[in-house]
């Protein structure tokens, strides 16, 4: 019969298998392989997000089985339990993706329902995909129990050095007439090869770099390919990590600081991530207790660059960084010049500067990452952008190859299908600002992505001449002249919702703005004549979300304070 109240690693599964009154507990964990020693033992849950949905996740079975055997064999009583996930590259474009940020929720939500229910003293979460990756940390840093994340790896490039990316730009082509139905089919069947995360720096690169910069992964969980030996060790260390993290009492809340998050963003920076990272850092940290907002991007910008020539913007693929060394020498480079912050506590229980200090530089002929004397960008590609179309704020991502200044007149749709049937029949033409509204978090609901239009105007050769603005988001996948997260959103009334075709916008991403030609007189005018629309979706999960979920600039979060 178990009794070790005395161990502070199993403050959590000893209130539920300890002692007498806790016989009918053991009886239902005897049934599924728990023995009289595994009771003595901490138990680690593991959450995986195995999933034949998507081949970001179509690996992770086996690699949370490598996480339990870590955990195990390092004393502790591993326990797999599953999350959800969902794909954006399969969802993009129709209504389905309406669920896609709405998962980030589910999950954080799941993974803290399990954990705390069945008394997890610890941790280990798996991620491969955009939203699930978030979506665990959120988890984490809720139960606030020592914990590792573990990143699925990238995939490898298709043939011809494709990627889900060079799909839909392919779509887009086909669309415009140049290129014929066998040529698409045969990017169709090459582009993904296997299992792993989208190949680029897009949104799950950029989040297992963030995370892993935050300190919550293993050095080097980010930088791995989804099939490969280094990453099935990540998995079996990671499970041995968390029995350390118990025995030295380290939580999320000692290692998600704020200095911890000025860390992830640099790298981010450093890497030209996605605009996804500025909507997920800010609701990973406001799960956690602390304070982050877009402003902080904005000077975190001024001082770092952008140093790295990867996807969708640049010309190379996360497995090219794996192959020179992944994020660590990146990191090293950043801290010797004075930007990150090295006392930061890391799941080693090391701090970052201790975890670099024997990282090897990367090769000298390489080409991926620039040096910071030569860098791509002086200052950061996200820019958060404020004026009289984005009170509150609107994000974009601006490399410098789209120039930095865009003005022309809206051409206004009410939704991503109509934008999308208007951009593939020639409707959009060189100069047009499109302009997608009802796409936010309340409005849509759930804030889809726009690959699918940024792609289509990628392939129909106008990405240097059309812009595109929306209240929704853009995949990590998606280049060009792009605004998104523009708040308040159309649905509660931003001045989104107010546009007319023809109303002359301009993006200034040298100083920051996004403002319409109008006076506020005129603006007025037209509010006091709009009219919220009905809702889209009275009832289920979508329905739900609509009525919990907070504005993208405080990272949409459904449990905000």
């Amino acid at each position: 019969m178990s009794d070790s109240k005395g161990d502070p690693r199993r403050r959590h599964s000893a209130k539920v298998v300890d002692g007498p009154g806790k016989s009918a507990s053991r009886a239902m964990l005897r049934a599924v392989g728990f023995t009289d020693e595994d009771f003595h033992k901490p138990q680690v849950g593991i959450a995986s997000t195995w999933s034949q949905v998507t081949p970001c996740n179509s690996h992770i079975g086996e690699l949370a089985d490598k996480a339990c055997e870590g955990a195990d064999a390092a004393g502790g009583k591993g326990v797999i339990f599953n999350t959800i996930t969902i794909s954006d590259g399969i969802a993009n474009g129709t209504e389905g993706m309406k669920y896609s940020l709405v998962s980030r929720e589910v999950i954080a939500d799941s993974i803290e329902t399990v954990a705390a229910c069945e008394g997890f003293d610890g941790l280990v979460t798996l991620g491969g995909c955009d939203k699930n990756m978030p979506g665990c940390l959120m988890g984490m840093a809720r139960l606030n129990r020592p914990s590792v994340f573990v990143y699925g790896g990238t995939i490898m490039p298709g043939k011809g050095h494709t990627d889900i990316v060079s799909v839909f730009e392919a779509m887009g082509a086909h669309s415009r007439g140049d290129m014929d139905l066998i040529e698409l089919k045969q990017i169709e069947e090459t582009a993904i090869p296997g299992p792993g995360s989208c190949g680029g720096m897009y949104t799950a690169n950029t989040m297992a770099s963030a995370i892993e910069a935050l300190g919550m992964s293993l050095p080097g969980s980010s930088a791995q390919n989804a099939v490969s030996e280094e990453k099935r060790e990540d998995c079996v260390r990671a499970g041995a990590a968390v029995l350390k993290l118990l025995e030295q009492d380290i939580k999320p809340s000692d290692i998600m600081t704020r200095a911890a998050f000025e860390n992830a963003i640099t790298v981010v920076i450093a890497l030209g991530g996605s605009t996804n990272a500025v909507l997920h850092l800010i609701a990973m940290a406001r799960t956690v207790g602390v304070a982050l907002s877009l402003d902080d991007f904005t000077e975190i910008g001024k001082r770092v660059p952008v140093l790295a020539d990867l996807r969708p913007s640049g010309h190379y693929m996360m497995s090219e960084l794996v192959a020179i060394g992944g994020i660590q020498p990146l990191m090293k480079i950043l801290l010797e010049a004075g930007l990150l912050q090295g006392d930061c506590l890391t799941v080693t229980g090391r701090t970052l500067a201790e975890n670099l200090a024997d990282v090897a530089p990367y090769p000298l002929d390489q080409s991926i990452i620039a040096p910071l004397s030569e860098p791509l960008k002086a200052e950061s590609h996200l820019r958060i952008l404020y004026g009289n179309l984005a009170p509150d704020g609107a994000v974009a991502k601006i490399t410098g190859k789209e120039g930095t200044h865009f003005s022309g007149p809206a051409r206004v749709f009410g939704s991503e299908e109509e934008a999308q049937q208007r951009i593939n029949d020639g409707t959009v033409v060189s100069g047009d600002v499109v302009v997608i509204r009802y796409e936010g978090p309340r409005g849509g609901p759930g804030m889809r992505e726009m690959l699918t239009p940024t792609s289509a105007i990628m392939g129909r050769g106008l990405g240097n001449e059309v812009a595109l603005i929306t209240d929704g988001r853009f995949s990590g996948g998606s280049h060009g002249f792009v605004v998104g997260h523009v708040t308040p959103e159309a649905f509660d009334g931003g001045p989104l919702a107010l546009l007319e075709d023809g109303d002359l916008i301009t993006i200034d991403a040298q100083d920051n703005t996004l403002v319409v030609d109008l006076s506020d007189a005129e603006l007025a005018r037209r509010r006091a004549n709009w009219k919220q629309p009905a809702p889209r979706y009275t009832r289920g999960v979508l329905a739900k979300y609509a009525r919990l979920v907070g504005s993208a600039s405080e990272g949409a979060l459904t449990d905000q304070d």
